[in-house]
């Protein structure tokens, strides 16, 4: 970090003063943000009266790149981080990250500004077309809650409001706008911050007595129950009771590619390799086995049923007791389809699927009869799937991701994104933050500022933050990197460089096969050459190290440890992997 000025001496307070102490006594450590006139006063409250510490500010070079930097970084802390977006314009550049961040369930701290709202006290011309009636509506409809106060007293509350908002499960990002004026006027009277430990969220959710009944009546009846793990914590201390329950149970364990890992990927309930897009006849045979399902809210639960069993689940719906643990139904609305298909369930739990474990494991007792594992211990997934890359086959998505897995090895590695058709089988996850999902919201531009926020959260952790991106999301979302030199944060970036947006051939590939067209003709309007990007220049042009891009497994290695070796001294690299296109279905 680079050295700041402390706070300036003064006795005067100004509006923007008492917001950005609110945002102190929250707890914010950091603020991601690209600077605007219509915050100005704020900016200058972080910087001459906090001193720029707690929280300190985050540079960014795209509103986009802030909000996804603060997605990153929750995923990792399970906290929010304070963004700030410049009127109206910078909310527009964001609201793609914002969408995103929705639909990842992260909490998020977004705090924006207006000009004046007295028309009397706007300059001529540009405070007029960075002010809006009704700022708020632009992410309305994917937010959880958004507020414009008019005074700093106001201020003060909606910022308290929000911060509990954006922490009460399931979290998720807010916004709060700030009229221009407020926060430049000087304060004629006392405007306090109280003691924010008493506008704390709400503990998580427990289930009710009704409900553990019924799930416990379920599990003594099950001699095949099946754990879906899905949206959980990164607590160590989740991770363990969810494998103490499994164990308890002896249930089978299935997670998900989508999610970050609830459960270790190589214990012996977890059966059958991480769930990936597509089906496979072993997670079909397993379902067809199974005599219960106990769902922790697990992301898309009936389409994933109907997807496996053959059937809608709402028309026909798995004829077996499902209890669905989840919260998620209290912030779906009628805009955004994100809540996905609805799941038939006989016991709708809701409450915080970690804390509903916590309850599980302290009311079945140690004295509980395990079920016998539906997958047995000579048909694990791991047994004959690839531990390491083959080298005599094409250097392609697949060598590439066994390649990683393999470099990963018994390292404290966290992958903060994996890359467009990672096989399942290199899913070797064994604590909560050796992955952290995908984006919820299927953006494109996001890997770049997510694997800078989840590095900023693990920076002395003595993890090393990997983040493995394609070229495409790569592109969209390269200025980021000039954020991360600029903090400093250790950082390994392996670029999947198919040259193309090549799930988008796959699309164009299908619909002329459908309608009996030319096949070859897929690739236009999709390659990314003619000329290549250069994108190793593109990130040493902002202070990354990198060398030549590299055609195969052996010249891969060789850059994966140079890479760890710069990331271990606090530096930044990254690798262009040139691949050949195509998807693993492994």
């Amino acid at each position: 970090m680079h050295s700041e000025t402390g706070a300036a001496a003064t006795t005067e307070r100004w509006g923007s003063d008492v917001v950005a102490e609110t945002i102190r006594a929250l707890g914010y450590r950091h603020v991601a943000l690209v600077p605007g006139a219509s915050f100005r006063g704020l900016h200058d409250s972080l910087v001459n009266h906090l001193g720029n510490h707690d929280p300190a500010m985050i540079v960014c070079l795209h509103e986009e790149h802030a909000v996804a930097i603060a997605d990153g970084f929750s995923r990792v802390a399970q906290e929010p981080m304070a963004v700030i977006l410049h009127s109206n314009v910078g909310l527009m550049h964001a609201t793609m990250t914002i969408f995103n961040a929705w639909c990842d369930r992260r909490p998020m701290l977004i705090i924006g500004a207006t000009g004046p709202v007295d028309a009397h006290r706007r300059r001529p011309w540009i405070d007029w077309i960075h002010t809006a009636r009704d700022q708020g509506a632009l992410v309305r409809h994917y937010t959880k809650w958004d507020d414009q106060p008019a005074s700093a007293e106001a201020a003060v509350e909606s910022l308290l409001r929000a911060d509990q908002i954006a922490r009460t499960a399931p979290t998720g990002p807010v916004y709060v706008c700030l009229d221009a004026e407020m926060q430049e006027a000087r304060l004629d009277r006392e405007v306090a911050v109280p003691d924010v430990r008493r506008f704390a969220p709400p503990r998580p959710a427990a289930a009710p007595a009704e409900d553990l009944a019924a799930t416990l009546a379920i599990l003594r009846a099950a001699k095949a129950p099946v754990l879906l793990v899905g949206r959980v914590s990164r607590s160590c201390a989740d991770w363990q009771r969810r494998i103490a329950l499994a164990e308890r149970l002896g249930a089978t364990v299935l997670t998900t590619t989508h999610n970050a890992p609830g459960f270790p990927t190589e214990h012996a309930l977890h059966g059958l390799a991480p769930v990936g897009e597509r089906p496979n006849e072993a997670e079909m045979v397993l379902l067809r086995a199974a005599d219960a399902i106990i769902s922790l809210d697990w992301h898309d639960l009936a389409g994933f049923l109907s997807a496996r069993c053959g059937a809608s689940q709402t028309q026909k719906p798995l004829d077996i007791p499902i209890v669905h643990c989840s919260l998620d139904g209290h912030v779906a609305n009628g805009w955004s389809m994100d809540h996905q298909a609805l799941p038939a369930s006989d016991v709708r739990v809701a409450a915080d699927p970690d804390r509903f474990v916590a309850q599980l494991l302290e009311a079945t007792g140690a004295d509980w009869g395990p079920a016998a594992p539906l997958i047995p211990a000579d048909q694990h997934w791991t047994l004959g799937a690839p531990t390491g890359p083959d080298r005599s086959a094409v250097f392609n998505s697949e060598q590439l991701a066994f390649t990683l897995s393999e470099f990963a090895g018994d390292r404290e590695i966290t992958f903060a994104r994996l890359s467009f058709g990672w096989p399942r089988s290199a899913c070797r996850f064994r604590t909560p933050l050796d992955f952290l999902g995908k984006d919820g919201g299927g953006a494109v531009g996001t890997g770049p500022g997510h694997s800078i926020g989840a590095a900023i959260a693990l920076r002395d952790s003595g993890r090393m933050t990997i983040g493995v991106i394609g070229d495409g999301d790569y592109l969209m979302g390269v200025n980021a990197l000039w954020t991360a030199s600029h903090q400093r944060v250790p950082l390994l970036l392996v670029i999947a460089n198919n040259r193309s947006y090549f799930n988008d051939e796959v699309h164009q590939e299908r619909m002329a096969r459908q309608r009996g067209r030319p096949v070859e003709n897929k690739w236009i309007g999709q390659r990314l050459d003619d000329p290549p990007p250069d994108l190793i220049g593109l990130a040493r042009s902002q202070g990354f190290e990198g060398g030549a891009p590299v055609r195969s497994v052996d010249e891969l290695i060789a850059e994966l440890e140079r890479g760890a070796a710069v990331v271990a001294a606090g530096g930044r690299y990254i690798i262009d992997a040139l691949i050949v296109p195509g998807y693993s279905d492994r």
